[in-house]
């Protein structure tokens, strides 16, 4: 079965994305956004929720557009409605079953792209295995918590990071899930 990596910008209080889904005070250029890029390049499939998907509307796309051409995209969402000829499938469950089917029949790791309710979902069901944080040097008060209202606590190790300076780091933890 093949991992599934949470690769994510947060600011320092936790926050994915600011009220209304704002994320203008995140990097938009340079290093961070750089490497993240190329690692966007090692992963074969990504999933993501309805409201991440939608996100994309506000930048031109269109719906049943895939956001990332170079990978199988998998909008998991029980309403969503796309056109005939959608780029991207849209899964109506979310459970361990469902879950465990993507991650067997994909081909390389797996890009959890958001959106914070499903990266608190896939966490305590125990099916996140690498958290790759883009922590910036923000606070926001307020929005999209990195993992929803989850309070789950799974025992992370530590597996690197990277000081862009200015405040900005790259940590990438393994998630070790008790069974």
């Amino acid at each position: 079965m093949q991992q599934i990596i949470y690769d994510f910008a947060v600011s320092i209080d936790g926050y994915i994305s600011g009220p209304g889904g704002d994320i203008s005070q995140f990097a938009q250029e340079g290093a961070v956004v750089e490497e993240y890029s190329a690692r966007l390049q090692t992963y074969a499939t990504a999933i993501m929720g309805r409201a991440t998907y939608e996100f994309g509307y506000r930048f031109g796309m269109q719906p049943g557009q895939n956001p990332y051409a170079h990978l199988e995209t998998i909008v998991l969402s029980k309403s969503l409605d796309l056109p005939d000829g959608a780029e991207v499938a849209v899964q109506r469950s979310s459970d361990a079953e469902a879950i465990d089917a993507i991650r067997t029949r994909s081909s390389g790791p797996i890009y959890l792209c958001g959106g914070g309710a499903l990266a608190g979902s896939l966490l305590s069901t125990g099916h996140i295995d690498v958290l790759r944080l883009k922590r910036a040097p923000i606070v926001l008060g307020e929005g999209v918590p990195l993992f929803g209202g989850t309070r789950v606590s799974p025992h992370l190790e530590h597996t690197g990071t990277r000081d862009y300076g200015d405040g900005y780091l790259f940590q990438e933890f393994r998630a070790r899930h008790e069974v």
